[in-house]
């Protein structure tokens, strides 16, 4: 394994916010920019769709390379500094030669895909084998650079995506201590929401959310194990899709869960999260999982503005009666819902408790197996090579690697014997099978298309000192355990603060979950560019 130090191409900024596009000023490496392109001073990214960007490069009025670069300075002016957000760990030294040459490539043949010249961001336990490092924004594997790129990687390469950089993370995707707080790593800092900067981004993909939401990338990839991708996607104002697991290879992304684990898009839009796991479904003989996926899909085909006619859908049991504001939008989402023809079944879907509890118990001995398993394909070389050097790193280094919080939940993890074990076996069997029978068992009583629940309530005040705040509203678990699909929109906001909505549903029903989702996201239009406030602005609209 190779261990080299991150290059930055863009320099750490203190320059503080500048508001409009004009200010974000000339790019150091323009030299082979067309001359028909629009100047990087007067490029606007912001809010711009993967189809937005597709007519600049193909009208001439940008290029990929102009675009990356508006984006990486953006990152120099937004996300460095005191006051920036923190979302973007580091950006590839190379993202601006690979646009160039995709720019020759299209004059000379024409776009690969959707997603050709288009920047995009992955979470940094994604691997790829460049110029990047891939930590899961610990320290113990700063350096770190992948010999292999992660089946995600390769496949976004291959469709003419530039890789921007690696985002920033909950450390270890947020399985480290009880007391954390979403977002914050040793090698990235505390990720900031950009709606209103002292709030919390949630999730482990904050930095994937953050980032996105900010317009400092296209969109991004982040990871799920239990609502990493929908509860930042939720607090940012994203899409985000969970996908099946199997749907995404899980090759070359640091591990926590063999039965939970995804990657999946996390984008403004539906119609990009939709191409974007387009480019992303695949089999994949690294992981096993891959092989059950069903036959290649293009989601963009589920784009039907009219297709919530006719839909069955239930609300998840204990979605209402915890906070008020995400009781306001569970009405008026219902309210949108049955107006564009879908039937409101009048039951409440339950799931058994415990199910959580087999879970974390199974994801332990998971966690501690996966780190092993992960640690071998770095080589001899590796800097850790088991979960036990990571504690004892972690240990040596607690000045920088436990200056608010413990590592808890690596200890508990330590403990644990082999996948082989009867207790856990068994621990996740139950968790599995409840969760699966929980939906299956739904969708076949009230011949459901979709099971609706809040995503999760306003974005808490991040507490270094106390840990994250949730407000107990959520409905990730079900789709995560079961390893089914679970797609979150914009559905409201309180005092300005984002709040998403969740559709899941049976394994490999990606399509219809999108179908649902493009035509209430057309219906409602709840996405707001964020404005990074440095607190609650108590005089918003809620």
């Amino acid at each position: 394994m190779n261990r080299k130090q991150p290059q930055n191409p863009t320099s750490i900024s203190r320059r503080g916010f500048l508001g409009s596009a004009a200010a974000l000023g000339a790019l150091a490496t323009t030299s082979s920019t067309p001359s028909s392109a629009q100047p990087a001073e007067e490029l606007d990214v912001r809010e711009k769709s993967f189809t937005d960007l597709q007519s600049m490069m193909s009208s001439g009025a940008a290029t990929s390379e102009t675009i990356v670069g508006v984006y990486l300075e953006r990152i120099d002016l937004l996300d460095r500094g005191t006051r920036g957000l923190r979302s973007v760990i580091e950006t590839n030294p190379e993202a601006i030669d690979v646009a160039r040459e995709l720019d020759r490539e299209r004059a000379a043949q024409g776009p690969r895909s959707p997603l050709h010249g288009i920047p995009i961001l992955l979470k940094d336990n994604i691997d790829t084998a460049d110029r990047m490092t891939t930590t899961a924004g610990s320290l113990a594997l700063e350096g770190s650079v992948a010999p292999q790129d992660s089946t995600v990687a390769a496949r976004l390469r291959s469709a003419g995506a530039v890789l921007l950089g690696k985002a920033n993370l909950s450390e270890w995707a947020n399985f480290r201590s009880e007391g954390s707080s979403s977002g914050w790593s040793g090698r990235g800092g505390q990720c900031r929401n950009p709606y209103v900067l002292d709030r919390n981004p949630c999730g482990s993909s904050s930095g994937s959310g953050a980032a996105t939401s900010a317009n400092l990338t296209a969109a991004a990839i982040g990871t799920e194990t239990n609502g990493s991708i929908v509860c930042p996607s939720s607090a940012c104002g994203l899409v985000g899709i969970k996908p099946t697991v199997g749907l995404v290879s899980r090759a070359g992304i640091i591990p926590i869960s063999v039965a939970q684990d995804t990657a999946g898009p996390m984008t403004r839009t539906v119609a990009d999260a939709a191409a974007l796991l387009t480019v992303l479904a695949g089999s994949d003989p690294r992981d096993p999982a891959s092989e059950q996926r069903q036959p290649a899909v293009d989601y963009s085909e589920s784009l039907d503005k009219g297709s919530l006619e006719g839909r069955r859908i239930a609300l998840m049991g204990g979605s209402r009666g915890r906070n008020r504001h995400v009781d306001a939008m569970l009405d008026e989402t219902l309210e949108v819902l049955e107006k564009a023809g879908a039937t409101l079944v009048d039951a409440e879907i339950e799931f058994d408790r415990q199910m959580n509890r087999n879970s974390y118990q199974a994801m332990l001995y998971e966690f501690k197996e996966g780190l092993r398993q992960y640690f071998a394909t770095l080589g001899p070389n590796a800097p850790v090579k088991t979960l036990a050097d990571v504690i004892a790193f972690n240990e040596a280094n607690a000045g920088r690697e436990l200056p608010y919080f413990d590592q808890s939940i690596m200890l508990a993890a330590e403990e644990k014997g082999p996948l082989t074990d009867s207790e856990y076996r068994e621990a996740r069997e139950q968790a599995t099978q409840a969760a699966r029978k929980g939906i299956d068992d739904a969708f076949e009583k009230y011949e459901l298309d979709a099971i609706l629940g809040p995503t999760g309530g306003p974005a808490w005040v991040t507490d270094l000192v106390g840990g994250d705040h949730f407000t107990g509203v959520g409905s990730s678990s079900p789709a995560a355990i079961s390893g089914y699909p679970n797609i979150t929109v914009p559905g409201g906001h309180a005092f300005g603060l984002p709040m998403g909505v969740s559709f899941f549903g049976q394994a490999w029903t990606e399509p219809q979950l999108i179908a649902i989702a493009y035509a209430f996201e057309s219906l409602t239009q709840k996405r707001r560019e964020p404005q990074r406030l440095a607190s609650l602005d108590l005089n918003a609209p809620l």
